[in-house]
């Protein structure tokens, strides 16, 4: 993986050269989903060690990065889901040509290190493992959060939410660490996420036809970005393939 990285920074510092005399150096405004984090903080170091500029990185749900560009906030990458994205490139937020798919996240199932990992290879299997589990957590989809809202759709559409209903937790906090703590023996959350976590083992993903589509992460700069050319850099500087090894290693599926 850090053979991955020094190739990425030596080919982006090559593309940098390039207009590095015409543009200063700049604080980049990035507001990012949180899944996306442990890639940005592997990445970001790489990014202003070969162009010179720093990035000052925020994380949130999805729906607050979208209510913050469809506002107009001082934001020079937004990071988000794509039908956030999408639309806020239809409302002219996002500039169209910067709108970039960097990665897709799948749901994972955790369970307390060394406690009984549940079957979960078929959509029965998965029911079952929810339905006999003393509690089980998932974002709130209160918050914003992508994944809460997908799985609270999600059981209702398999017939479990009024035997889950009594025994969910909804958080606002990392799914894996209120596992971790045996606050819930089964916790639900994109994987990328649980892998930040220690003294959890993540079971596996649920099978493909469980999982949300809406978790592809598209960068894009909106149109009131004071650093346009920075943020356009940044954005390829994301999507390079060099940096696949990352993506993967942090549990994302890249492109």
């Amino acid at each position: 993986m850090m053979r991955a990285i020094r190739l990425l920074a030596g080919s982006f510092a090559l593309a940098t050269c390039l207009w590095a005399t015409t543009a200063s150096a700049a604080e980049l405004k990035v507001l990012s989903v949180n899944a996306m984090r442990p890639v940005l903080q592997e990445l970001a170091p790489t990014f202003e060690s070969a162009s010179g500029h720093k990035l000052k990185i925020e994380y949130a749900t999805a729906e607050v990065i979208e209510k913050k560009v469809a506002a107009d906030e001082e934001i020079d990458v937004a990071i988000l889901t794509k039908p956030r994205a999408d639309k806020l490139v239809r409302e002219a937020k996002i500039v169209g040509g910067t709108a970039t798919t960097l990665a897709r996240a799948q749901i994972g199932v955790a369970v307390k290190k060394g406690t009984p990992k549940p079957d979960i290879s078929s959509v029965e299997a998965f029911k079952k493992a929810l339905v006999n589990a003393k509690s089980v957590a998932f974002a709130d989809p209160a918050s914003g959060a992508t994944s809460g809202q997908y799985l609270a759709e999600l059981v209702e559409k398999l017939g479990i939410s009024a035997e889950l209903k009594p025994k969910t937790r909804l958080v606002t906090v990392n799914v894996g660490e209120v596992v971790q703590r045996g606050e819930a023996e089964v916790g639900l959350q994109p994987i990328p996420l649980l892998m930040e976590v220690q003294g959890i083992d993540i079971v596996g993903p649920p099978p493909a036809e469980l999982q949300s589509p809406d978790l592809a992460y598209v960068a894009g700069s909106p149109f009131f970005s004071e650093q346009p050319v920075a943020a356009k850099a940044l954005i390829d500087f994301l999507a390079d393939p060099k940096a696949a090894a990352v993506y993967k290693a942090k549990g994302l599926q890249p492109g």
